[in-house]
Order: structure tokens, then C-alpha cells, then sequence
């Protein structure tokens, strides 16, 4: 039996490969949308895809299902309750899909969303017990999968199918069963995912709290409470899996647009996502951009931010990361890319056109204001947890994610300074700000980090 893990960076998914060189088959399970890595390791091994096999309708990202059927013509395979619109094969409880030495074996598991299944995997070569569970985002590494995407009516239900799942379905497998979910560190779909991307059935058991809930009850007081953000993209994403993702262009070409055509663009209602370092966007940006650096949680940041039917036109220090941000993009949903500005901020700037600055202030300046002016509007971004660790004794709490869904209700010639950790998300958040029209907003450069290694006092 052949078998590999694919991650995917950033939006924190695993995908998988199994399959039997023998027999020269494989299967593809819960494929991100960009598919040549699994083309390219059934060509190394000999095999064809005939397979392509999804534990849910994925809200995260969007499928490479029908890439995969277009290039190779395997077969599609949903749980039979799956509200999917495009011609597929249906699979039930006890279903068993035979690919050489590997047999797959459908576990239905709803609780993450209705239609939820898990595959037992065994390699029949040594023995037809079941070596491995291809859990889904039924059980992470350290987490339960969020059972509130389903929408909230369904909400009870979705706990109750959640314990059921957990509790009796895989309360009948072994120990020694190992555990391969479909996301990990840097999910949405969770809430505490460990960055292992694989575990044991006996060690989640041992280690995992949600694990070692005694009742119905318990599990309900855990879960009936509020979930992380539920980015903009997520309907957006779930309607295009329901209804079969379009393929995508695969045309090479790059698409340069000049200050002319990016300002045209602009006018015409285009979204820009300016994806430099935040003290590259605090010293000049195009007014009305939006700062999303790279980095691991780009994806997330962009799905809560960005509408996921906005026109998209992008800003970089360097012109050669287009490819990589469109792939990026891609995956989450986020499919009308205009272009990228041709020659970057300089080139803007050499046309004469209006340019803007998000200040950023030193700690130590920030430090000398708060002596000034103790009423000063701080805004800490972080999370809760962060938070609780420690913050500015004078600082408003408000999360990123509430702040970008939510709006913000303040005067917009307030002075507001912005702090994250490091900056990053700082920078995310004063650039919205800007954005609203708040005309008085700093970044503190370095952020919480900063403020702790210069010494300066933080309340718990």
C-alpha cells in the first residue's frame, strides 16, 4: 500500500494519497484545488487516480475534485446525505473501497457538518486489521471539529451527532489506531489544534479534554458557547463545493497591470490587497488599500477581511510572488484576481498619484503619550488567550476577527493606536481603520513583543 500526506500552508489542510502500485490505482482524499502534487505522485509511483473521495463539503477551502476528474477521470465519491448538486457516487456506512492491498472503509460521522464520514484504512498486505482512521474534521490532534458551520438551527443536533460520533463510533476502535484528520495547526475549522499532524486514537483518549467528557450533557456545556470568527468566505467556499468549483484557468501568463490600468481599476470598485511588511505599507500605500503580509495566516486574514466576490488587485515588493498569492487565493475562493501593480509602489509614485502612510510608533513614544494623555485609545488586537497573558494596562480589547466582521463604533478623528503581538496584525487592523475613514490611526511597531523587551509594565 502506498500512502502520503499533502499539506497545505497557511489554511492549515491535510489531503491524502492511497493507493496500491501494484494494482496501479489510487485514491485522493479531501484534495486542495491546486492538484499537480497528486498527479505528480501517481506518475512517480505508478498508479491512476481513480479515486477522489471527500469526508465532508468543506467550508475552508475549495475542493480539486473536479480538477481531478477533468485530468484523470476518476470518479467522485460524497456520503449519500452530501447536498451535492454535480454528478458524483455516493457512499454509506460499511461501504468499502478496494484499491489493491488498501481497503478503505466508510465510518459515517456527522457532527462537523450533517454528511460527515471517516475512512478505517487497512493495507491487506499485512493484515486486514485497520491500521489508520482518515478522520475527517471529525477528530484533530488535540481538537474536535466546530459543529456551528452547519448554521445555528442545526446547532443541538450538530452536538448530539458530535458526542454520538466521538463517543460510540469511535469508542468501538482500537487504541493503537492511528489518526490522520483533514486539518491542523492554523485551521478555522477548530478551535486548538496541535501542530503534529497525526496522532493515535489511545493518546487523543489519554490527552484530549474533549475526549474525557463524561456525558451528553458535558459535551453540550462545552459546545453550546461561541466559536471562532466565521470568515466571510466560508458560504462562499461551501456553495462552490456544493455545486462543483470551476476549473481553473491554466493559462501561464502573468498579469502586470500599469498605474493607469491599477487606478482605472480602483475606480471601478477593485479591492486592493497591498501584501508587503507592515513598516514597507506604514511608509507609502495606495489610499484605500488594505495591508495583508505574508505570512502563515494570510488566508485566514483575507477571509475575513476581503468579500469573497470582490475584485482583487494586488500590491507586492516583489512581482514574482503573483503566482504563489493567486494559488493561495484560489484555494480559499477567491477567483477574480484583476492583476498585480506593474513595477510596485515606486512606479505609483513616479505617476504622481495620491499616496498614504499608517504611522508607526514606537513603544517608547507610545509609552511618553500614555504619560501625557492616560485617556489615550489603545486597541489590542490579539485573542483572548493572548490578552489574558498580559496587555497595555489602558488598552481596549477587540479581537481582529470581531473588528473586521463587526465594524468599529468609535468617533473617526479619534487617536487611536493599534497593537497585536508583532505588528502584523496591527498593521491588518489600522489599515481597515483607514480604510472606514479613521484619519488619526498608528501601528505600534513591534507590538506587544516590543512593549515587554523594552522593559514596560503589562497588566494580567
Amino acid at each position: 500500500m502506498y500512502f502520503k500526506q499533502v499539506e497545505v500552508p497557511g489554511i492549515g489542510c491535510f489531503s491524502y494519497v492511497i493507493g496500491c502500485p501494484a494494482a496501479k490505482v489510487a485514491a485522493v482524499i479531501d484534495p486542495k484545488r491546486d492538484v499537480q502534487d497528486y498527479l505528480d505522485i501517481a506518475q512517480s509511483q505508478g498508479m491512476k487516480i481513480t479515486h477522489v473521495i471527500e469526508t465532508h463539503i468543506h467550508a475552508d477551502h475549495v475542493s480539486g475534485n473536479q480538477e481531478i476528474r477533468s485530468r484523470t477521470g476518476a470518479d467522485i465519491y460524497f456520503h449519500e446525505t452530501a447536498p451535492v448538486t454535480f454528478e458524483h457516487k455516493t457512499l454509506k456506512e460499511g461501504d468499502c473501497i478496494e484499491l489493491g492491498t488498501a481497503m478503505l472503509e466508510v465510518v459515517y460521522t456527522p457532527g462537523h457538518t450533517p454528511h460527515s464520514l471517516s475512512l478505517l484504512v487497512a493495507d491487506r498486505s499485512r493484515s486486514d486489521e485497520p491500521w489508520f482512521l482518515l478522520s475527517g474534521d471529525l477528530l484533530f490532534v488535540g481538537d474536535i471539529g466546530r459543529p456551528d458551520l452547519a448554521g445555528e438551527e442545526l446547532l443541538e443536533q450538530q452536538v448530539k451527532d458530535l458526542y454520538e460520533s466521538i463517543y460510540k463510533k469511535l469508542g468501538k476502535l482500537s487504541d493503537r489506531l492511528e489518526v490522520f484528520p483533514a486539518h491542523g495547526h492554523g485551521s478555522l475549522c477548530g478551535r486548538g489544534m496541535s501542530s503534529k499532524t497525526s496522532t493515535t486514537l489511545g493518546y487523543e483518549r489519554c490527552a484530549n479534554p474533549l475526549l474525557r467528557l463524561g456525558s451528553l450533557l458535558e459535551f453540550k456545556k462545552h459546545f453550546m458557547q461561541e466559536y471562532p470568527a466565521r470568515p466571510k468566505s466560508f458560504s462562499h467556499i461551501i456553495s462552490m463545493n456544493a455545486k462543483g468549483p470551476p476549473l481553473l484557468d491554466r493559462r501561464s501568463g502573468d498579469r502586470p497591470l500599469t498605474p493607469f490600468q491599477f487606478r482605472e481599476a480602483m475606480r471601478k470598485g477593485a479591492m486592493i490587497i497591498d501584501t508587503r511588511d507592515a513598516s514597507a505599507y506604514g511608509g507609502v500605500h495606495i489610499p484605500g488599500s488594505i495591508n495583508i503580509g505574508f505570512g502563515n495566516q494570510m488566508a485566514n486574514w483575507i477571509g475575513i477581511a476581503i468579500d469573497p466576490e470582490a475584485e482583487i488587485i494586488l500590491v507586492f515588493a516583489d512581482d514574482k510572488k503573483y503566482r504563489d498569492i493567486c494559488t493561495l487565493l484560489y484555494r480559499i475562493g477567491y477567483d477574480k484576481i484583476l492583476g498585480y501593480l506593474q513595477g510596485g509602489i515606486p512606479a505609483w509614485q513616479e505617476q504622481g498619484y495620491p499616496i498614504g502612510r499608517l504611522s508607526q510608533m514606537s513603544v517608547q513614544e507610545l509609552q511618553e503619550e500614555i504619560k501625557r494623555n492616560p485617556g489615550l485609545r489603545v486597541i489590542d488586537v490579539r485573542s483572548e488567550s493572548e490578552w489574558d497573558k498580559g496587555h497595555i494596562e489602558i488598552a481596549t480589547h477587540m479581537p481582529l476577527s470581531e473588528m473586521l466582521l463587526k465594524g468599529v463604533n468609535l468617533p473617526k478623528s479619534e487617536n487611536i493606536i493599534v497593537t497585536c503581538r508583532v505588528g502584523y496584525r496591527g498593521s491588518i487592523a489600522g489599515s481597515y481603520l483607514q480604510m472606514q475613514g479613521f484619519t488619526k490611526v498608528h501601528n505600534l511597531a513591534g507590538g506587544m513583543l516590543a512593549w515587554i523587551n523594552a522593559g514596560f509594565p503589562v497588566k494580567v
